[in-house]
């Protein structure tokens, strides 16, 4: 039996030249875009519910925002008001009337209730019961200022005031809307998919020993991937909107938000806190496979956080806020990778030697 030259690789059999890799890697691209195309068909069954869950973080901080900006702007009224209005979550109205025209309306629509009604600068034609004044005194009889007027502030809920709902700004945004939010769809369910062919396009450039970590680092990926992008979407988004929208009431700044950049948003931050959170992951791949060593990690950890934070920045938007709810986890998971690679039993390759 021939016996291999003591200077031979022992995974010779086992190589990929360049052009191989490019030909796994456009496998890997294409198997992974039939099951994003056949999950997002799934998706625009449900483009409709998607698009109202998606907003449901913004309509509650801009409820916040306007409840919390009227409240300033009216801080004074009747005993037991402020709590009601909060309680019910209402928005006020301001309008300005004047009290002859109210009089008049009303004299004119139920003659028989308010026809008594006095009137102190106006004429009413129409009823008989009204005090008629000369030619001459009409124009007096008309508000000269708004001074003349009476404020009244008429509340309405929170849900129907059309300040709290994205707006688009064009007939079709609305259908790129859906399509966007069934693709997201689309995303999430071959999510699984295709965290297996991007691991599979890993492996084929390993050696069999270490192929075998891409096998138990699958599910915690994925895993890893759905938990940050649920932490941007449940624990991120709502204090990171109170943020900028108490930035802009500080400078006296309204928000009219476009359904189309409030997408962008809820596309690019749970995706970015679904990469990074493969921080630990990462970092035990490259322990396993000899890059680096617990040492390593321990000895570089300033520098490290340096670089979560130059990460945070560029991977979430440009608020202080955002980056550093996304820096200080990412800095949990460096000094969970550590541990993992301290504590997680490496079984030793028969090649190691």
């Amino acid at each position: 039996m021939a016996t291999r030259k003591h200077d031979d690789d022992l995974f010779a059999d086992s190589t990929m030249t360049f052009g191989e890799h490019l030909e796994e890697l456009r496998t890997c691209l294409f198997k992974s875009l039939i099951a994003l195309v056949a999950f997002s068909l799934v998706g625009l069954l449900m483009g409709g519910y998607v698009v109202e869950f998606i907003q449901a973080p913004l309509v509650k901080a801009l409820s916040t925002y306007y409840e919390t900006q009227a409240g300033e702007a009216s801080p004074d009224g009747p005993a037991g008001l402020s709590e009601f209005v909060k309680k019910n979550h209402l928005l006020p109205q301001k309008v300005f009337v004047d009290p002859d025209e109210v009089i008049c309306q009303l004299r004119q629509l139920d003659p028989e209730r308010f026809g008594n009604l006095p009137v102190a600068n106006r004429p009413d034609s129409k009823s008989a019961n009204t005090p008629t004044l000369p030619a001459a005194d009409v124009e007096d009889a008309k508000p000269k200022n708004i001074k003349d007027m009476i404020p009244l502030l008429l509340w309405h809920p929170t849900a129907d005031d059309s300040r709290i709902r994205a707006k688009s700004l064009n007939p079709h945004e609305a259908f790129v809307i859906y399509v966007k939010a069934s693709l997201l769809v689309g995303v999430l369910l071959a999510s699984p998919y295709i965290f297996y062919q991007i691991w599979s396009f890993v492996a084929a450039g390993l050696y069999p020993h270490e192929q075998r970590y891409v096998r138990v680092f699958l599910p915690f990926s994925l895993g890893l991937f759905l938990a940050g992008a649920a932490t941007a979407f449940f624990f991120v988004f709502e204090p990171v909107l109170n943020f900028l929208l108490a930035f802009n009431r500080s400078l006296g700044i309204d928000i009219e938000p476009r359904i189309t950049e409030w997408l962008s948003f809820v596309l690019v931050l749970p995706l970015g806190f679904g990469i990074s959170f493969q921080l630990p992951l990462v970092m035990l791949f490259l322990e396993r496979i000899g890059v680096f060593d617990v040492q390593s990690y321990l000895s570089k950890w300033r520098v490290a956080i340096l670089v979560i934070f130059v990460l945070a920045m560029f991977l979430t938007p440009a608020d202080p806020y955002s980056m550093l709810l996304m820096a200080v986890p990412l800095i949990i998971l460096y000094f969970l990778g550590i541990g993992l690679c301290k504590y997680m039993p490496c079984r030793r390759s028969p090649f190691d030697e």
